[in-house]
């Protein structure tokens, strides 16, 4: 990949959600929950312009008040809780083939359900795509526990083990080998990957790290109550700023 490429921003917000209802449009410090993400990917001059995948008329409602294009409705059954993401990506991919996005390089895919991230995340993560030749760029945080270390296992014995037994005494956690859970703040991925992939990880994928304190992904009432203490604790106080 080079530079000059085109980026289309990507939020992919269903309407039956089952763990906070009706997430993606409750309010958070003021404003929908989609609401923060649709702001800071509008103001990323980065991006071409910024699309919402929904198959709720709440949603679309929502999303265009707050500037977001909505090109389609997404079908019900793309819509449910086994539904993967990367065939919601497919197909909005499919999709834009008959859209003035038809040419766009790559889609910046924005979940609503991180609020707290930054500018400086997103151009991080193009920033990566454009120079590593990579397929797509995840985000990352450390992970609060190792399967190394930490985590365990019912073996067939029905005894406690750890998840993954290396080949070499682990004393702390320091002295595991690093491992990071996935963070949902920002994807960078080509459209040729999607296109010709089944999965994500099939190609080459490199990572962006983000700080705890922006990678919350609200998917209980606790998480809502976090991030919108850390919205308000951070002075994120308009939708406009």
């Amino acid at each position: 990949m080079g530079k000059n490429l085109k980026y289309l921003g990507l939020v992919c917000a269903r309407g039956n959600s089952k763990g906070v209802i009706n997430k993606n449009i409750k309010i958070i410090n003021k404003h929908p929950l989609i609401a923060w993400t649709i702001n800071l990917g509008k103001k990323n001059n980065r991006l071409e312009n910024l699309i919402v995948s929904t198959e709720s008329k709440k949603i679309i409602e929502i999303s265009r008040k707050y500037g977001a294009e909505v090109l389609f409705s997404r079908p019900d059954q793309l819509a449910k809780d086994e539904t993967p993401e990367w065939l919601v990506w497919k197909h909005a991919v499919g999709f834009l083939e008959t859209t003035k996005y038809s040419d766009v390089d790559a889609l910046v895919v924005l979940p609503a359900t991180s609020p707290l991230r930054q500018q400086k995340d997103i151009h991080h993560a193009i920033d990566l795509f454009e120079n590593s030749g990579c397929d797509a760029v995840i985000s990352v945080k450390n992970a609060s526990r190792n399967p190394y270390f930490n985590m365990t296992k019912i073996n067939s014995k029905n005894y406690s083990e750890i998840v993954l037994s290396p080949n070499f005494n682990i004393f702390n956690r320091q002295s595991a080998p690093k491992i990071f859970d996935m963070t949902t703040v920002v994807y960078v991925v080509s459209i040729n990957h999607i296109k010709k992939c089944n999965s994500l990880f099939e190609g080459k994928i490199k990572q962006i790290e983000i700080p705890e304190e922006r990678a919350i992904d609200i998917d209980t009432n606790f998480d809502f109550e976090i991030a919108e203490m850390l919205l308000i604790k951070n002075n994120y106080k308009k939708i406009n700023e």
